[in-house]
Parts: structure tokens; sequence; C-alpha cells
């Protein structure tokens, strides 16, 4: 059985890059999907449900670079479940999105795409040369913010 799922929804803030006490990039991002339907009275409703959801590496830092608040967005990854313990022995669990693509949606705007020059081996993709942010390392996440 796969568990995949795609949202298209809007970003409710922006990006938040941070980085791992070894360097690795990640991005966390919150969206709002909307929801349209019509009622017994045949009246058009709408529901809201936010998602929060985590990409890492060059994809953590192409959004971070790329999106901000407000933009409409499609996500398509795989849910994830975290849980915790809370400081008062409270336990705590979430599901998110582990993002495997993100990418503006083009249905009421526009995007100019520049492509990044990969070091990692992975390939020249040619197009404008970007240059990685520099790792700040980062050793403070808290249980329920974990790096992975």
């Amino acid at each position: 059985m796969s568990n995949s799922v795609t949202l298209v929804g809007n970003l409710v803030e922006d990006p938040e890059l941070r980085f791992t006490a070894s360097g690795v990039a990640m991005a966390k991002i919150r969206i709002a999907v909307n929801r349209r339907y019509r009622d017994r009275n045949n009246e058009w409703q709408e529901d809201t449900s936010f998602f929060g959801g985590t990409c890492w590496r060059e994809v953590a830092e192409n959004v971070s670079e790329s999106l901000s608040k407000g933009d409409r967005v499609f996500i398509t990854g795989r849910l994830e479940q975290r849980t915790w313990e809370t400081n008062e022995g409270d336990k705590r669990s979430v599901v998110e999105v582990r993002i495997d693509e993100i990418g503006p949606s083009l249905r009421w705007a526009t995007a100019t795409v520049t492509k990044t020059q990969r070091s990692d081996g992975g390939g020249n993709y040619g197009g404008g040369a970007t240059t990685p942010a520099a790792p700040v390392a980062r050793t403070d996440f808290g249980p329920d913010e974990a790096p992975f």
C-alpha cells in the first residue's frame, strides 16, 4: 500500500529555513487548503484545513529562496506521524507531510525557473549559478521539531 498525498493550498507564512548541526538544510512550511462545497440548501460553504510539512537539502534551500507567504503551491509527499512527550509528561502527536516535491501553482500566477548548479555530484543542471547559504549549526531542536 502506498502512502502518498498531493495538496494544493496557500502558504500561511514564509518557509522557515533551518540547518541541522551537521549542516543539512531543512525547511518547514504551513499551508491552508480550502474545500468548497454546496450544503443542503444549495449554498456554497468553505472549510479550511491547515497542514505542516518539511522538506530537506536542496529542496529546502530552493523553497526558502523561491516561495513566500500567500503563494499558492502544490505539494506531493507522504504523511508521517511524529510523537513526543512534553516536559510535563503529556504525550503529543502530529501528522505532517514529508515533502518530496513542491512548486508554485500556475493557475493564477506565473513563475520564472532558474536551474541551480549542483556541487554534490548530483549532476550539473545548468542555468544560473547559485551559492548555497552557509550552514548555521543548530542543536536546540525541541522534541516537536526533531530534525529527522
